[in-house]
């Protein structure tokens, strides 16, 4: 006797069984005369990296044949005017991404910590900083100089804006670009570091900590200055904490 053949039933999805979406990482590498540094920091890209936006400071090497030899996709972008802020805010500005990842073209930074940070954001969090202080981060370049700075300015972060961060003055940072008027970024040089944070927290984003560690710079000088810098960073703290916002309004608007 023959057995009938029963045809498969198809089994019905569940709307929570659909694939992720897939969001789009942009990565913005401001760079100044980093012409030897640039094959390293490339070739450590990983995959998941969608664009990288290489926001050009006027250098005065090879930078920008570097960065298009090594990589023919980049995305040059000058920046309009001087200094660190105003060469990542002309990046963030060019990125096409759902996420933005901001790193230096020093070789301090791993890219290959990246996929850290997306997780995070695609986890709910809205801004993602790198951190030398908890477990699995570290640095091997961080003087006992610029090691008390970041941490006394650290301090003023968590007090003045109720934090409870673990780094402050580094550099490696992602977040939702779709945030970026929310950020609302204006200072011009390393102190826009500060001010991501600063702002982020002020407007009630999520923030998540990832371990990162700090390599010493693979070729030339850096081009920070701790002591003008951090004053910098401790006013811009100091002057966007959110009460001083609270407080400048009324005068803003004509009230006594």
């Amino acid at each position: 006797m023959e057995i009938p053949q029963v045809a498969p039933q198809l089994k019905k999805r569940r709307a929570s069984d659909l694939p992720p979406v897939r969001h789009t990482v942009s990565l913005v590498v401001p760079a100044h005369n980093e012409a030897r540094n640039i094959p390293w920091v490339f070739e450590q890209i990983p995959r998941c990296v969608d664009e990288v936006l290489l926001v050009d400071g006027s250098s005065s090497d090879a930078t920008v044949r570097m960065a298009a030899l090594c990589l023919p996709t980049v995305r040059i972008v000058q920046q309009q005017g001087p200094g660190k802020g105003n060469a990542l805010r002309t990046g963030f500005l060019a990125a096409a991404g759902d996420y933005v990842v901001m790193m230096d073209a020093d070789g301090s930074m791993w890219p290959g910590e990246i996929p850290h940070y997306l997780h995070f954001l695609e986890h709910g969090f809205d801004f993602v900083k790198g951190s030398r202080f908890v477990a699995g981060g570290g640095s091997l370049d961080l003087t006992r100089f610029r090691s008390l700075g970041n941490h006394l300015l650290l301090a003023v972060v968590n007090r003045l804006y109720d934090a409870s961060l673990t780094d402050l003055c580094y550099g490696f940072c992602a977040f939702r670009r779709s945030l970026l008027d929310e950020l609302d970024l204006s200072a011009p040089g390393f102190e826009i570091e500060a001010e991501m944070i600063a702002h982020a927290l002020r407007s009630g984003l999520r923030v998540a900590e990832v371990p990162s560690l700090e390599l010493p710079r693979r070729n030339g000088r850096s081009h920070l200055h701790a002591v003008s810098d951090g004053r910098r960073v401790l006013r811009t703290l100091v002057a966007e904490r959110p009460r001083a916002r609270l407080t400048a309004a009324p005068a803003v608007a004509g009230w006594k």
